[in-house]
């Protein structure tokens, strides 16, 4: 009875400052507004004006957004009209599927020119979706149009992630649409890596708008294609215990393992231990020829157990530093975040979840992702869709000089067009990172009641 008491008079006092915090930032943006004539009106007659306000006013940012939108339909169509396709694993996709097709489900007899299939089942159903839509995998042209759409469609998801923080300024939406390698990855190569990108997106925009089970679906399906969507899952965890306590979080949990479950049943039915050890292998090594990361060490040191066990020693421990002294620190830190999730009513628990801010869950998910890849061993060059749409906002969450973001933005963006990668674009990519890591760390200035900083 007494922990309830305090409960709820600690949520009463969160609940009163932040009634107090939105009602000084309401008339902080009302007094801009009013200042400012706001919202100005756009007019070709005024174009300093016009594109300042595209790029800086939060009231046109889905103007800017639509401009961007229908310049990348542009752009992707000339890539895909003048640019040939090159050929990677396309090929050996078509030949894995087209085996579960005729009838095989043991994993360790799905095979094509690159080697075993070693994605989950998800992989498979989309794939065999795709080998009938493009002629039994022939028509590679028509599978460009599907991935431009794709691509479309995942840029649109991220918009409307990001429309949902209204601290990052419109122009930030420029910096996704930018990458050479990005655009080779959806439209000229057909990795599967963006399909579970997609889903992921999906998953945290369902999350941004408390559709929690719809979010965990697309969760557990990102999966499904694609295991590195794991690297989301401490942070999609922590954010479900935060937001539905302990009953919620068990509730979402078994919804993820059961569609697991069921996707995998033609092939666990029968050869269960071939689809566990083949679709989940977490000990896979990759080979040293192919990777971004690490080119500065010899392939010995690359391939060396003692490496993998100081990268895996160093994500645990910077990722358990980030959950216990930034993530849960807004609430007095993890032993707190931990009780309530225990003990709250299902009333409180949604309290708090309505008043979660987007950049929190934002921040701790693109975070959890980011920290995997900068300690992982091996980054292929299709890796980086793993975390490029969100590296923008990444950076816009440090308190780093702006041109030293788009710097940040620009070498990564290089080391990652370097290919074969080489010493020095490994190292470009390694420090890179490492100062976003450090930012995110040190995090934003508190921006003060009253006043408000454009960037």
């Amino acid at each position: 009875m007494a922990v309830d008491k305090r409960m709820q008079h600690a949520r009463g006092t969160v609940l009163e400052q932040t009634a107090l915090h939105e009602s000084a930032t309401a008339s902080s943006s009302a007094r801009t507004r009013n200042a400012m004539g706001a919202p100005v009106p756009l007019s070709l007659l005024r174009p300093l004006e016009l594109v300042s306000e595209l790029l800086t006013n939060q009231a046109h940012f889905w103007k800017l957004a639509g401009l961007l939108f229908l310049g990348e339909i542009l752009l992707n169509t000339v890539i895909i009209k003048k640019i040939p396709y090159t050929e990677i694993d396309w090929i050996a996709y078509m030949q894995e599927v087209s085996g579960y097709l005729q009838g095989e489900t043991d994993y360790m007899k799905l095979r094509g020119d690159t080697g075993p299939l070693v994605y989950p089942a998800g992989f498979v159903y989309i794939y065999s979706a795709l080998y009938y839509m493009t002629d039994l995998g022939k028509n590679v042209l028509r599978g460009q149009w599907i991935f431009m759409g794709l691509y479309l469609l995942t840029l649109g998801v991220v918009f409307a992630i990001y429309s949902k923080d209204q601290n990052v300024p419109p122009y930030v939406l420029i910096f996704l649409c930018l990458s050479k390698r990005l655009h080779s990855i959806y439209v000229l190569r057909l990795f599967n890596d963006p399909v579970a990108m997609f889903l992921l997106y999906a998953s945290i925009l369902a999350f941004l708008y408390r559709r929690w089970t719809w979010s965990s679906v697309l969760f557990s399906l990102a999966v499904s294609v694609k295991m590195n969507i794991l690297l989301f899952f401490p942070a999609f965890g922590f954010l479900v215990w935060q937001t539905q306590g302990v009953y919620g979080t068990l509730l979402q949990l078994t919804t993820m393992t059961l569609i697991q479950i069921i996707l995998s049943l033609p092939f666990t039915l029968h050869h269960a231990q071939s689809y566990l050890r083949k679709a989940f292998e977490f000990s896979r090594v990759f080979e040293y020829k192919w990777t971004v990361n690490w080119k500065f060490l010899d392939e010995r040191t690359f391939l060396s157990p003692e490496l993998s066990k100081v990268l895996l020693a160093g994500h645990f421990l910077v990722l358990f530093a980030f959950v216990f002294l930034r993530w849960s620190r807004s609430e007095g830190g993890i032993v707190p975040v931990i009780l309530r999730g225990l003990t709250a009513s299902k009333t409180v628990l949604s309290i708090h979840a309505q008043y979660m801010k987007p950049n929190h869950i934002l921040t701790v998910l693109f975070t959890s992702n980011f920290l995997g890849i900068v300690f992982a061993r091996s980054l292929h060059y299709q890796f980086y869709s793993w975390y490029s749409m969100t590296l923008p906002y990444l950076l816009w969450q440090t308190r780093l000089p702006v041109v030293v973001r788009v710097l940040l933005l620009g070498a990564i963006e290089w080391s990652w067009n370097v290919y074969p990668a080489t010493a020095k674009s490994s190292g470009v990519l390694m420090v890179s990172h490492s100062v976003i890591l450090v930012g995110l760390w040190v995090g934003k200035r508190k921006i003060r009641a009253g006043s408000r900083k454009r960037e």
